[in-house]
């Protein structure tokens, strides 16, 4: 029996471990900027290797410096009750479930469909710590992770560093860097256009930016900004008092 209780100690000890990793690095996020991300790392090496210079493109932009107008685009776009869940949306991601099982069934994709089953913090976890293999212990991981930023920072923080962090493009990450880059502006100046464009393209964001990625993605950019444009004056930009926000 000791043989194998010794290695489950030693993966359970592993395993608790990297949990305290992910813990102190958020922690110290509460006050110190991520300096990138573990899908960003992942893209650095694959568009640059050893070289020294890399055409990556990264600028962070403080929360009040970035639009009204894209905040809300993104929150259409990407999870509309962001600040007033827990980080998981439960029915969303059955939902989203049921979908890829009968589009695997019939072969389909839709063009129209906005959002899957992952809430912003969970996409923000993924990007932050994760590589993009599906599996369900990554998805376990993601979870737990999800839930370690939610305890952690307020849903001011996690959607800052959110808008700074997530693909825009080709080697294009985070708002400072895509304003720049697609309108020659900064974040504090998008109108809602630029910000609907902006948010249309996060699904699929190097397709937005290169039609030679377009191939795999199945996505109707203009159909999405209609519908960001029609709807993104209804969302919230502040936590609901009754939500039980912890900052």
């Amino acid at each position: 029996m000791r043989w194998f209780i010794y290695p489950f100690k030693c993966l359970l000890f592993g395993f608790l471990a990297m949990q305290a990793y992910f813990a102190i690095q958020i922690g110290l996020w509460t006050t110190i900027n991520p300096d990138s991300t573990a899908f960003q790392r992942a893209e650095r090496w694959r568009l640059c290797t050893w070289h020294w210079t890399c055409p990556i493109q990264s600028k962070w932009t403080p929360y009040d410096k970035i639009s009204g107008n894209l905040k809300r685009a993104v929150l259409v776009s990407e999870d509309d009750i962001f600040f007033q869940h827990k980080g998981v949306r439960v029915e969303d991601m059955q939902k989203a479930w049921e979908k890829n099982q009968q589009k695997n069934r019939s072969g389909k994709q839709t063009k129209t469909a906005l959002r899957g089953g992952s809430t912003i913090t969970q996409q923000l976890a993924k990007n932050l710590f994760l590589s993009s293999e599906q599996n369900y212990f990554r998805k376990g991981q993601e979870l737990i992770i999800t839930g370690l930023l939610e305890l952690t920072l307020s849903k001011q923080r996690l959607f800052e560093i959110y808008l700074n962090s997530v693909e825009w493009g080709e080697g294009i990450f985070g708002i400072g860097a895509a304003a720049q880059h697609y309108y020659t502006t900064t974040p504090s100046t998008l109108d809602r256009e630029q910000s609907a464009a902006l948010a249309s393209a996060l699904p699929a964001p190097k397709c937005f930016d290169k039609t030679q990625y377009c191939r795999k993605a199945n996505i109707h950019f203009p159909t999405r900004q209609e519908f960001i444009l029609e709807y993104m004056d209804r969302v919230a930009l502040a936590p609901n008092p009754k939500s039980g926000s912890n900052k």
